[in-house]
């Protein structure tokens, strides 16, 4: 029995010793239990200080990534480093914790003590960011602590005095202002939280029970391979919130279904790439940026949600026409082992595993916080789960869940702490001000230059650096140079967001289409071209909500029922023209004809815009969509 256990704890490492393997396996996954039940008591009771809470929590992660690490390094050198950083990534937690009433009576001003701790804590966070971010946010962490330290030596406007170690070290470490600023915070109470609900409801099956109802609801239409994909991974997307990991779970299975289909292996991997990275922008919860959006502007989590569910809709609905259009194009064949029948089979043997999330989204319409809702749902799942064999979660399943978690938020920890770092110096060195205002300045007060530089720079840092890391910074540069030119701030870092994470799909990164493509056998680049075709929505619907924010619903009713109709049209037509086909195919000047007439519908114009020429311009974009759709419907198949 134990040697059992023990075997299904151990991390896969097959150039280590069984007995380092064993040992190391079992410390992660101590710590991955000790963070679980950290968060928990956080999220449920509330009782500790946030920054002994952020700190431990930190540690936690820290230290259990740092053994993850060191046991999977191919070099005795680094495997000897990482081993020896990890208690000492414990201490900053440990230190905070036993020493924070003294902290706080002097003033959260470092000492002796706490300058050398921060220095094991930095040489932690670098190896961390190295291995499991990347160079990119560890040349911005190393630019700032420079800029904050050598300061005095740059001339001008944008140099400064120039601050000491012990400076730094009281801001970025004893403070709610650096490492443990608002956005660890979002990580312990939300990030952690959410992606721990999300690992128990895929272990108690409720993931495949998505596909299921998928294949249920679309494998009997044309092409039902391609919408079971899409429609799947984008509802096992709303409990992950990680484009890749979708890609993993649900691409197993969907992409070779869909090549016996008829789909080529680029095309399979493009759907599941595309559907995949929808995930992170439907409710209920959403990729971890959003948790960081409603701590950073201010509003509760569900105003976030909320305004996020007619964008998302927009993206699922163009996804869809454009993977039924294909299957047309293509004359693909239909699932005949789905339909109705796999859909009430699913329902009536394993639908109750459905009720955690409905569970989630009724506390949440209860007026319960999104933690105390979370923690409400994996009680429902623990409750449920025994009601079948195959579902049930004993100790050891429950202690992998942990282990998974931690694994898997690592990477979002670690950039949130490397982002607070960077933020903390620029609030520091007043230089957040000072690039906010050089950014309006190149965009020589344009809103619409303004826009397209902020979707450009919000490219640019999504190819680098995770989603969570790249807002976070976006939203300290950026987000003001929007909000003064009188944007909404919740349309501001919504803008900001989505362009944060089209790099999921868009090369030369496109990490979810490059997964899908290992899967399918596809060409990597080619994958990612047809991910950014099919879900262009992504790169549109921005700057549609830019110009008319009742898609996020702010304004009145009748704002927001004009905006969401008149987007549906124009993104419905805008893919039937990149398709190419509809009920038949669509010759070169029909496709021009409805691209030019959808951009009329969607011009960038707010819906209650009374000048003639924009509802003229509206009107004959309407007519054009329609007459076209009227006349494919005429025509011959």
């Amino acid at each position: 029995m134990i040697n059992d256990w023990l075997s299904a704890l151990r991390l896969e490492a097959p150039n280590r010793s069984t007995a380092e393997t064993t040992l190391i396996s079992l410390m992660v996954a101590t710590l991955a239990v000790a963070a679980t039940a950290l968060v928990i008591y956080g999220a449920y009771f509330g009782l500790i200080t946030a920054l002994v809470l952020r700190a431990m929590f930190f540690s936690l992660i820290a230290a259990g990534g740092l053994l993850v690490v060191g046991l999977k390094s191919k070099w005795l050198w680094l495997r000897a480093l990482s081993y020896a950083l990890a208690p000492l990534a414990l201490l900053p937690g440990l230190h905070i914790q036993d020493s924070y009433m003294a902290i706080v009576m002097r003033g959260g001003m470092a000492q002796s003590i706490d300058m050398w701790i921060f220095a094991g804590l930095m040489a932690a966070l670098v190896l961390l960011v190295i291995r499991s971010v990347g160079w990119a946010l560890l040349i911005l962490v190393l630019l700032a602590v420079g800029y904050a330290m050598l300061g005095h030596l740059i001339p001008g406007e944008y140099g400064h005095r120039g601050y000491t170690l012990r400076r730094l070290a009281s801001m970025l470490m004893l403070s709610t202002e650096g490492i443990y600023g608002v956005p660890m915070g979002v990580a312990v109470q939300y990030i952690f939280l959410f992606a721990l609900l999300g690992n128990l409801l895929m272990k108690i099956g409720t993931g495949e029970v998505f596909v299921d109802l998928a294949r249920g609801l679309t494998g009997r239409m044309r092409g039902g391979p391609g919408l079971t994909a899409a429609l799947s991974s984008t509802m096992l997307g709303t409990i992950n919130g990680s484009a890749v990991a979708n890609v993993v779970t649900t691409g197993t299975f969907t992409i070779p279904l869909m090549k016996r289909a008829g789909y080529s292996a680029n095309l399979a991997g493009a759907i599941e790439a595309a559907a995949s990275s929808a995930g992170q922008i439907l409710p209920p919860v959403m990729g971890a940026a959003a948790f960081l959006m409603a701590e950073i502007i201010g509003v509760p989590y569900a105003t976030i949600a909320l305004a996020a569910l007619i964008p998302g809709l927009l993206y699922v609905l163009a996804l869809m026409i454009a993977v039924w259009l294909e299957a047309g194009r293509l004359n693909l064949a239909r699932d005949t082992s789905a339909g109705l029948h796999l859909l009430k089979d699913v329902l009536i043997r394993r639908g109750y595993l459905l009720l955690p999330l409905l569970g989630l989204i009724g506390f949440l319409a209860m007026g319960y916080t999104p933690t105390r809702a979370a923690v409400m749902c994996m009680v429902v799942a623990l409750v449920i789960s025994p009601f079948r064999a195959e579902t049930r979660v004993g100790l050891v399943a429950l202690t992998l869940v942990c282990r998974d978690t931690l694994m898997a938020t690592l990477p979002i920890v670690v950039a949130v702490a490397a982002a607070g770092v960077v933020i903390g110096v620029l609030n520091l060195t007043g230089l957040a001000l000072m690039l906010s205002g050089l950014i309006v300045d190149v965009a020589g007060g344009s809103l619409f230059g303004l826009l397209a530089l902020t979707a450009l720079v919000s490219f640019f840092l999504g190819m680098g650096l995770p989603t969570s890391a790249a807002y976070l910074l976006l939203a300290v540069l950026v987000a003001p140079a929007l909000t003064r030119m009188g944007m909404e701030p919740i349309v501001a870092h919504m803008f900001i967001f989505y362009y944060g994470l089209v790099s999921a799909i868009t090369p030369p990164v496109a990490l979810a289409a490059y997964a899908a493509a290992s899967i399918s056998g596809g060409d990597a680049n080619k994958t990612a071209v047809e991910a950014v075709r099919l879900g262009f929505v992504k790169l549109l619907v921005p700057f549609l909500f830019a110009t008319m924010p009742g898609l996020l619903m702010v304004g009145t009713a009748t704002e927001i029922t004009l905006s969401a109709a008149m987007a549906a049209v124009g993104v419905s037509g805008l893919t039937l023209a990149f398709g190419g086909w509809f009920l038949a195919p669509l010759s070169g000047l029909e496709r021009l004809a409805l691209a030019v007439g959808s951009a009329l519908v969607i011009w960038p114009s707010p819906v209650t815009d009374s000048e003639p020429q924009i509802i003229a311009a509206r009107l004959v974009g309407l007519a054009l969509v329609a007459v076209l759709i009227f006349r494919q419907t005429r025509k011959p198949a």
